[in-house]
This record gives C-alpha cells, structure tokens and sequence, in this order.
C-alpha cells in the first residue's frame, strides 16, 4: 500500500522515473560538488565557500519548472542545485571556487555563488542583498511586453526580504500582474540572526499586500516544492501574475567558511534538522516507490564521485586569467 501512495505522488505531478531520478542526481551533485569545496578550503587551496548544503529539494523542485535559455532566473548566492539543474557543471563550480580563467560566471573575477549563464539565461547577482529583485522584475516586464510565455524565477533568503529592492519589487511585480516567481528560501538565519529577529510576522503573508497569492511550502520536500512551483509557473504563463513561494528549510553549514555557527546555535539544533535531511528523505521516497535501490544507489554515487574529482583535478591544473586582462569588461574596449 505505501509503494502504491508515494508512485501516485509523483505520477499525480505528471513526472516519471527518469523526472525523478535526474532530480535526485542534481540534488546529490550540488551535495557532493559543496562538500568537495569545503575540502578544498580547508585544505588552503579555496579562500571563500558558501553553502548550499540542506537546501537542495527547495532549488531543484523549484528549477525542474523552468525551461533552460528561454525563462530567466535570478540566482542568490547559496542557489547552487538551481544552477546544476540549468545544465552548469562541477567543472564550472570548481572553476569558479578557485577563480581559475575559465571560470564561466565571471572568468575568475567574482567570488563563488555569483552564478552566471548567457545561453542558459542565469543573471549574475552583485553583492549587495536582494538586489536581483528589481532586475527579476524588469526581465518578467519584457516578456510581458513583448507578449511572450517566459517566467523569470527570483531567488533569495528570508533576510533579504527585509530589503527595500524586495518590497519594490513585489510591489511592481503586483501590479502589473509580472511573470515572476519569488521564491525565499527560509533557512532559518540571516547569518546570525535567527528568524524571529529578522522578519515579523510570516513571510508568506506579505504577498497579499502586494495583490497576489503567497505559499508556504516545506522546502525540505522536493516534490511539495515542485508541485507549488509548477503551479506557480502555470500561472505565470496563463498572464495570471506573480507567485510568492517561501519554502521552510534549514542552513546545515555555517554561513560560510569564514563563519563559526557554534556562537549562534546550539549543535542539538543542527543535529534534529539534519535529521530531515532533503536528500536523505527524498532517497527514502525513491526506494519506496521502486525507482532507487541499494545498486542503483551505488552506481549514481559512484558517477558523481568520479565527476567531482575530474572537475577538482581539472579546475586545480586550470590557468589562472592573465594579468593584462584585470581591465576586461569594465571599460568598454575598441573593435
């Protein structure tokens, strides 16, 4: 009987094995892909990790929605399973984390987490918090105005929706009824601000200020989070108007590898949360429903290993940029 509900879960949203199964390796090679780059920093060889890690069902079930080079996305700088699903790599991960010049988000320029693709349309964020939220916006508004079906999916953490740039957006975004989805992922902590110091109230519920709907959803579900998302996406292309999506989840890492959690939060705390681990829980729903067992397990272990350590040996023999080229796309350059 169980095998039979959760098959019926997932056939309900219209995806099958292979749907599920690719979701499953995006989630475990943006795992494994952060691990790997923890390694490296600790090792000295990688100045700056930030994490992906216990947000990976709230990325990939939000990404599985969008079409790669024809709807936009908005990345934050933990969005590393949203990415991988888009089609980068662990080569361009690994490149990026050790500032090498093929590097293809910003050829070696830009700390890691400042995603970027042209072909599969990832805009690169600045630094400052929630700044991609207008840009989100201006994007949603072209496609509306050019009477086109493309989605523009925004992306950030609870804090940044104490941001100005998020309210405006929002606001914008309301009322002229935008393709946009706004999707917080709740981690619990603004760095070391927990989240009752950050954000009065529910985040979902702001949506309603701004004339559309809001959903809260468990981010540590993958298929929850691909089922709000898809309709969400829906909608959008319906010319119904924005989605607001805030999908609970949980930072397993410190901040960063410049971060000591241990002065903020208990260890007790970490531990239960890592016990609703998204992968972990979503392997459990494979090998249920029949498409994952101990073998198969193995073998997709076993690729994504072999994977990571190709792009670390590659990204660690790769050239650094030349000197002469430091100037390259700031200033504009003759033909």
């Amino acid at each position: 009987m169980a095998i039979r509900e959760t098959q019926r879960r997932h056939e309900a949203l219209g995806l099958d094995e292979d749907d599920l199964l690719r979701m499953y390796r995006h989630m475990l090679l943006a795992r494994r892909v952060d691990e790997r780059m923890w390694i490296l920093n600790r090792q000295g060889k990688a100045a700056f990790v930030i994490s992906c890690q216990g947000q990976e069902a709230a990325q990939v079930g939000a990404a599985y929605n969008l079409r790669p080079g024809y709807d936009y996305v908005y990345p934050y700088y933990r969005d590393a399973g949203i990415v991988i699903t888009l089609g980068m790599t662990a080569r361009d991960q690994l490149l990026s984390l050790l500032a090498r010049a093929e590097d293809p988000n910003s050829g070696g320029r830009q700390m890691p987490g400042h995603f970027s693709s042209r072909e599969l349309n990832i805009v690169t964020a600045s630094a400052p918090i929630g700044v991609q939220y207008p840009q989100a916006v201006g994007s949603a508004m072209a496609f509306k105005m050019r009477g086109e079906d493309g989605v523009v999916l925004a992306c950030g953490g609870e804090a940044s929706t104490s941001e100005g740039d998020w309210h405006e957006a929002m606001n914008f975004a309301g009322i002229h009824d935008l393709p946009v989805i706004f999707l917080i992922q709740n981690n619990v902590y603004a760095i070391s601000v927990p989240e009752n110091l950050q954000v009065a109230g529910r985040i979902v519920d702001r949506a309603a200020g701004y004339g559309f709907p809001g959903v809260e959803v468990d981010g540590n579900d993958v298929l929850a989070v691909y089922k709000v998302a898809k309709e969400a996406f829906e909608r959008a292309r319906r010319g119904e108007g924005p989605t607001l999506i805030e999908a609970k989840t949980y930072r397993m890492t410190a901040h960063s590898s410049d971060d000591d959690d241990r002065r903020y939060r208990e260890r007790e705390e970490v531990e239960e949360w890592r016990k609703k681990d998204p992968i972990l829980r979503f392997k459990q729903y494979l090998h249920g429903a029949g498409v994952l067992d101990d073998a198969k397990e193995r073998e997709i272990e076993e690729e994504i290993r072999a994977e990571v350590d190709e792009a670390t040996e590659y990204a660690e023999n790769a050239p650094y940029a030349d000197p002469e080229s430091a100037m390259r796309y700031v200033y504009a350059e003759e033909e």
